[in-house]
């Protein structure tokens, strides 16, 4: 009895095959968490933005008006990211904002004028 063999097969092993998927789904496990910390991340500092630019726009409208407002519509030059919620309290002695956007893990407080910002 005559043995076949060929000794021009090409191709992958099916434990070279089932390693090849071990190593994508270690990989897949480390790198899918990190990508969403980093948009977490981005969607916080997205909030921190909007904050900074609602107080500009708070202070120029101070300058102009010589008190704060509530309404952000009045506000020039405000505009906020997609998602992003300010809430404004104001006076004419100063202003409170506070943002947050939906998909981030923080709210942001800015008290003015010339407050910092800070974080819940």
């Amino acid at each position: 009895m005559k043995k076949i063999t060929n000794q021009d097969q090409k191709g992958f092993t099916l434990i070279e095959l089932m390693i090849v998927i071990a190593i994508i789904g270690i990989l897949a496990a480390i790198a899918i968490p990190q990508f969403s910390n980093y948009r977490m991340r981005a969607f916080n500092s997205a909030v921190i933005s909007d904050l900074k630019n609602t107080s500009l726009a708070e202070e120029a409208y101070y300058n102009d008006y010589k008190s704060y407002t509530k309404d952000r519509t009045k506000l020039p030059g405000n505009y906020a990211s997609e998602g992003v919620v300010h809430v404004a309290n104001a006076s004419d002695k100063g202003y409170t904002l506070i943002g947050y956007h939906p998909s981030g893990n923080k709210t942001f407080t800015l008290i003015g004028p010339g407050g910092s910002i800070t974080s819940n």
